[in-house]
């Protein structure tokens, strides 16, 4: 059904109806609101209701609806004609133009709800948009819990946070009397100073004295009285670039007087922390960490330079590392040839009280779990960080490549009695960890091409727990 469009007038009680009903009715043409059509200016301009009119009439419309029909009864709605909209020649609609639309509007209306058959009073609600049927629940913002299982509970508890005897961030607060009264692990005597011609730091270990006497925890040591301490050097974060100095035998009030240098920018010096380690010689055991030294460079005047005698703390480090091997591996498919070359290694565990170590390598070829070949390096007297470069040839075809594994075996020298092991590695099929693993892989996925890597050497325990051919050589 469509109706004539209307302009609206600004007074009265019929301005009030215009508002009303035109908020209801659109211009279908400029789709605007009817009193502001002013693109559509035809006589025959008509809108179109967008929507049902209200099912109970407003009570105020009622009564005036009433009042009119009492002025006016001899009118019906087919009394009055319907005649076109005419404008004025400045392009706007008289005001009697207007009264009469508005007239014969309400006489509509005033039809329509004669005829339609009344109906209860209904509450008119706004209008809400959502999907039919869906239970209607407030909505509210959404907080993303992680549910704790009592796994997860206890994993975060730290018990080194509530142990009385913890070498925590307590020891900041102590003095070094205290922590010596606490500890009793002894103290160290050291100093630094930094070269800013030459850039470079030096550290001087000077003395240690009050250490206590060795523990021994396999029952195999033979003097129980005396330690053979050393001290271990280095500037962390960085724990691979170390020094050592050597090792004092028979006595618990070493006194060292060695000194070392670390070429390091002083920028980066300052960002360093100097960690000096006392450990206890032990020829038939593993070596044991007495205690340790930290000091923060930043709270040192390094130009200055001092020396200090601090209390030495527990370590929570109690295994010594055993030192660290440089390798490289080449692989020839065409002449069948696996090329080893063991280049170097460094910080190798100390074997001789005296001389430090006479290390050597020993190269071992293990096919599946039967061993095919074994070769060794020469012996370098003297020292922790031999130089080796020296190349191995083995004659492998690809068919067995992948069946494969070498093991290389760090020995100290003895010429009295048998060849102290230091560390073991396992590379190949039966891979004695990670990094052996992905030295061998990148080896067989670059042929013809050397791969270099480090590796740290491990215990003979580890290695024959997780490599068959560990087991298979002596």
């Amino acid at each position: 059904m469509a109706y004539i469009q209307l302009e609206p007038l600004n007074e009265g009680f019929l301005s009030r109806i215009s508002d009303l009903l035109l908020c209801r009715w659109t211009c279908r043409h400029c789709c605007q609101k009817c009193y502001e059509a002013s693109c559509c200016q035809s006589s025959e301009d008509e809108v179109e209701i967008l929507g049902p009119f209200p099912a109970q009439t407003p009570p105020w419309l009622m009564a005036s609806r009433s009042s009119d029909k009492d002025g006016d009864s001899v009118h019906t709605v087919s009394d009055v004609p319907l005649t076109p909209r005419t404008n004025s020649p400045d392009g706007r609609c008289s005001s009697s133009d207007t009264s009469k639309s508005t007239h014969s509007l309400t006489r509509r209306i005033s039809s329509l709800e004669s005829r339609r058959p009344s109906s209860p009073l209904v509450d008119i609600k706004p209008i809400e948009f959502g999907i039919l049927g869906a239970k209607k629940e407030p909505i509210q913002p959404s907080v993303l819990r992680r549910t704790y299982t009592p796994d997860d509970y206890f994993r975060k508890f730290e018990p080194r946070l509530y142990c009385l005897d913890s070498s925590g961030d307590d020891v900041d607060f102590l003095t070094d009397e205290e922590i010596l009264s606490k500890y009793q692990l002894g103290m160290l005597h050291f100093s630094t100073q930094y070269d800013l011609l030459h850039n470079h730091l030096t550290v001087r270990v000077i003395e240690a004295r009050d250490l206590p006497p060795p523990i021994s925890h396999d029952g195999a040591r033979q003097d129980m009285a005396h330690s053979n301490p050393y001290v271990k050097i280095c500037l962390l974060p960085d724990q691979k670039n170390s020094k050592q100095t050597g090792v004092k035998r028979k006595t618990q009030k070493p006194v060292f007087e060695e000194r070392y240098t670390f070429d390091i920018p002083f920028p980066e010096a300052q960002r360093r922390t100097l960690l000096l380690t006392v450990l206890d010689f032990d020829k038939f055991s593993r070596h044991c960490v007495i205690g340790k030294v930290s000091v923060p460079l930043c709270d040192v005047d390094l130009v200055k330079g001092g020396h200090w005698w601090k209390a030495l703390i527990p370590s929570s480090q109690n295994e010594v590392e055993l030192g660290e091997l440089l390798l490289s591996l080449n692989y020839l498919p065409s002449a069948g040839r696996l090329n080893v070359d063991v280049i170097r290694a460094k910080q190798l565990l100390q074997t001789d009280v005296s001389q430090g170590s006479d290390p050597f390598v020993k190269i071992q070829l293990v096919h599946g779990l039967k061993l095919v070949k074994t070769k060794k390096t020469s012996f370098l007297r003297g020292t922790i960080d031999p130089f080796y470069n020296e190349s191995f040839s083995f004659k492998v075809p690809q068919e067995e490549l992948e069946n494969a594994s070498l093991v290389f075996t760090v020995f100290g020298h003895n010429m009295k009695s048998s060849n102290d092991f230091i560390g073991r590695i396992v590379i190949g099929q039966y891979s004695s960890g990670p990094s052996e693993s992905n030295h061998w892989r990148r080896m067989l996925n670059t042929h013809r091409t050397a791969v270099e890597q480090w590796h740290s050497l491990r215990s003979r325990a580890e290695c024959d727990r997780v490599s068959p051919a560990s087991l298979e050589v002596t």
